[in-house]
């Protein structure tokens, strides 16, 4: 009987783990996409009408909150418009800016082109006034990015 070479399996299987390894580094973007970009927060007033973001490498983002009083525990209109870049997913995110107010975040729906709508609702807090973020979280062809602003609720 001819003698059997025991050392090509494992060497067989180092190869094929490092061409393995090699392709999913290679793919790495998409299994784990970049992280996102956090763009510096805004002055604008979300009470006063929409507020507009450009984006880095030109675009930019409309977001609205109506109505503009923003109550607590009534149903918000929330509508997003990108411009100069293609959106394929809209989230808004709120949060207490002092205070956990639990995880809050919306998927809006893609309405037209670059034009995504969806419903939000704050929870009542125990305090009269009350300081919150919403962040508009885009995924893009050019990356994710989140765009914060802030606004207040009162009681």
């Amino acid at each position: 009987m001819p003698e059997r070479k025991s050392w090509i399996i494992p060497v067989a299987i180092l190869v094929a783990a490092a061409v393995l390894g090699a392709v999913a580094w290679y793919f790495r973007d998409y299994f784990e996409p970049p992280p996102a970009r956090m763009l510096s927060l805004d002055s604008c007033d979300l009470h006063e009408g929409p507020c507009r973001r450009a984006l880095p490498g030109g675009g930019e983002v409309i977001f609205a909150i109506e109505p503009r009083s923003i109550p607590l525990t009534k149903p918000l209109k929330l509508r997003v418009e990108v411009k100069g870049v293609a959106a394929d997913r809209v989230e808004v995110d709120f949060s207490g800016v002092t205070m956990n107010m639990g995880y809050n975040r919306p998927l809006l729906n893609n309405v037209a082109n670059g034009r995504f709508e969806g419903e939000g609702l704050l929870p009542v807090c125990i305090r009269q006034r009350m300081d919150w973020e919403a962040k508009v979280i885009l995924r893009t062809d050019r990356g994710s990015f989140i765009i914060p602003w802030r606004f207040e609720t009162v009681k």
